[in-house]
């Protein structure tokens, strides 16, 4: 994707911040996502389609060439200012290195709602429209300790996690996992501090199912006992579990998982995954264009749900072998309710 050059910035932006509010018709909204193949990002742009479709706004859709893909976001960014559209939608790929354009855009008078993945800070973005990734992770932990009961305290767990770079969304789920299981996260801010002697290792997946297969042999190297896997999301744990059944470990392997999409569920059912938690990104990206409509047509800017600094878009464990204590639901309801 190339850059967008523009003169005149200063003027352009003058323009957008101090506009007479417009009508629908006249408004234009961008979505930008970390890639257009990850299936959950496939969905995400789906939500956000139809609801501008409904809505009567226009939408542009960029993505970035691969996850981490910083530079093609930066430069959708630049583009949208240069466009003029009232809001952006977006799924950072790099949490600190997109928050200058960010800025140049909310500077610009646009609003920009960070989607599934905070900014960091998070005040980066006017506001953030995602799953409680914290309280995902601390749900597949709970699932995966409560399953294992008294083994719990003798597990060999692998962590599948995002990328270097750690990610908000990365942190957040590995940690909450691991509040979830019982241990101590040390920096709950970090991943890779901790001094639990049940954690093999963590690896990197770059959230596909060649990384989960990676990573997999990898810490199956490291340790071969291994009997719980962490994954960041559902593709990295099909990768995991075919590096599991590569070595006849298939069966005896907890994996769980951060998702539910309609293949992660099903994926739950041929008991390739135990549990996931499930998120919502159309719906993210739907209420995400009717607050760009909003914002355009009164100014106002979205707010966040009572007692946290995000809107919470919500999520449900996901498992056909409930734990004691844990609130779940099967995957009949979660095969319903995928993705929406």
């Amino acid at each position: 994707m190339n850059k967008t050059v523009f003169a005149a910035v200063s003027t352009l932006a003058l323009g957008v911040a101090f506009a007479a509010p417009a009508s629908a018709a006249d408004v234009s909204a961008c979505l930008i996502t970390k890639t257009d193949t990850n299936p959950f990002f496939v969905k995400m742009k789906e939500g956000a389609t139809t609801a501008a479709k409904e809505l009567g706004l226009k939408l542009k859709s960029y993505a970035g060439k691969v996850d981490g893909d910083n530079e093609s976001q930066v430069a959708a960014v630049e583009t949208c200012i240069a466009d003029g559209a009232k809001g952006i939608l977006i799924t950072p790929s790099d949490t600190k290195g997109i928050v200058p354009a960010v800025k140049k855009a909310r500077d610009a008078g646009l609003l920009v709602i960070a989607l599934d993945t905070p900014l960091e800070p998070i005040s980066a973005a006017d506001m953030t429209f995602a799953t409680d990734n914290l309280l995902a992770g601390k749900l597949i932990g709970q699932w995966a300790a409560a399953t294992l009961g008294d083994k719990a305290k003798d597990a060999k767990i692998a962590f599948l996690d995002l990328a270097p770079s750690q990610p908000s969304v990365d942190v957040l789920r590995d940690q909450g996992f691991m509040m979830g299981f019982g241990i101590d996260t040390k920096d709950a801010n970090k991943i890779g501090d901790e001094s639990d002697p049940r954690i093999v290792g963590h690896d990197v997946t770059s959230g596909n199912e060649e990384g989960g297969r990676s990573a997999m042999e990898n810490l199956l190297q490291k340790d071969p006992t291994i009997n719980v896997v962490y994954t960041i999301n559902e593709p990295a744990a099909a990768g995991a579990y075919e590096a599991l059944k590569a070595v006849g470990r298939e069966k005896d392997v907890l994996v769980v998982s951060v998702d539910g999409g309609c293949p992660g569920v099903k994926n739950v059912v041929g008991g390739v995954i135990g549990a996931t938690s499930q998120q919502y990104p159309l719906l993210m990206a739907s209420k995400g264009i009717e607050a760009i409509k909003k914002y355009a047509e009164t100014g106002a800017k979205p707010e966040a749900t009572a007692g946290k600094n995000f809107f919470d878009t919500g999520v449900t464990l996901v498992t056909d072998k409930p734990a004691k204590g844990v609130e779940s639901i099967d995957t009949k309801a979660g095969l319903k309710k995928c993705w929406g």
